[in-house]
């Protein structure tokens, strides 16, 4: 196996008094291609937790020494261990456990006797839950840069059809710096609510969205669905973003911002520049690929005047000799 396959092993921590169960366990999650590490008591896994940061931890409820409401909740209450995901495993199945459990920050619960596909599927769920939590933006909740990548070579390497929207605010900068970091914020989260209202109206099931940071978005969607998508964004936001300037600004028609020589420049409003990638199934090879035209497109569309949404048009001739269209 690869080095770079190695770094996707999810590494589970299996806490259990019983030997058996952690045999079982053990046998079962390695079978189905997790890292396994085992400890007998509470004490042993907070040890263990010290010295190797696991993806997940089984945790048995009822263990001497330290039981695992106790050791729920010093994980949770470390910083460096807060935020790995705990799945309770136990005998009980009354429900003041189950609640105690859920309270002290457990992820999930799993009563015994329980399947293999159970347990299979428990586990393979919360690492996912988790893993899109940490790649989530803080801001908006979206999809951050590693789901976008994973996103389109999953579409790519399965030679499917898509259109690839990348959404960018237009003098951005001048406005966060001229209104603050606040304003700011509101201006991307205006968009984000603009851009998710248009995707449930307007997408269809499968469609994807991200946000790669700061003022910047990016949208999967079909072929038939991306240009009514991309121009509903554009509506929508040329319209209501005059709510976020003040009414001398929305008069004059621009900002006035300073300069680092202390010059005072005119800057026009904010405005939106949409580069719209079309994939037939076959043309891209790698999720860069999509990456690199985006940014040829977007800047072609900076230089234009006001919200625009700028797409390839792909010649028939085998050159595939590529011009940008402006809707």
């Amino acid at each position: 196996m690869s080095a770079g396959k190695d770094k996707d092993i999810r590494k589970i921590l299996v806490v259990d008094d019983e030997e058996h169960i952690r045999r079982i366990l053990k046998f079962q999650l390695e079978k189905n291609g997790y890292d396994v590490v085992t400890a007998e008591n509470g004490e042993e896994a907070l040890n263990n937790v010290r010295r190797s940061i696991p993806d997940l931890v089984l945790l048995d409820l009822m263990m001497p020494k330290i039981d695992g409401f106790e050791v729920c909740r010093r994980l949770r209450a470390d910083f460096q261990t807060s935020q790995i995901p705990i799945i309770m495993l136990t005998a009980k199945s009354d429900l003041p456990d189950k609640i105690k459990g859920l309270q002290g920050g457990a992820n999930d619960y799993l009563v015994k006797p329980y399947s293999n596909e159970e347990l299979l599927l428990r586990v393979h769920n919360v690492l996912e839950w988790s893993q899109n939590q940490k790649n989530a933006n803080p801001l908006t909740g979206f999809a951050g840069n590693k789901a976008i990548e994973k996103e389109l070579a999953r579409r790519i390497d399965g030679c499917e059809s898509f259109a690839f929207l990348y959404i960018d605010i237009d003098n951005f900068k001048a406005y966060n710096d001229y209104y603050g970091y606040q304003k700011g914020d509101e201006s991307i989260l205006f968009l984000a609510d603009i851009i998710t209202e248009a995707v449930n109206s307007l997408g269809g099931q499968g469609d994807f969205v991200g946000h790669i940071g700061g003022d910047d978005f990016v949208i999967v969607t079909s072929l038939e669905r991306a240009e009514f998508i991309g121009r509903h964004i554009i509506d929508e936001f040329d319209k209501g973003s005059l709510v976020l300037l003040n009414e001398e600004d929305i008069r004059k028609g621009y900002l006035e911002i300073r300069n680092r020589l202390g010059e005072i420049k005119r800057v026009p409003l904010m405005s939106l520049t949409i580069a719209l990638v079309l994939n037939d199934g076959e043309r891209l090879k790698h999720f860069a690929q999509v990456s690199d035209i985006a940014s040829e497109l977007k800047k072609f569309g900076k230089g234009m005047t006001g919200s625009v949404v700028v797409r390839e048009r792909r010649k028939e001739e085998a050159s595939e000799t590529a011009e940008v269209e402006t809707l």
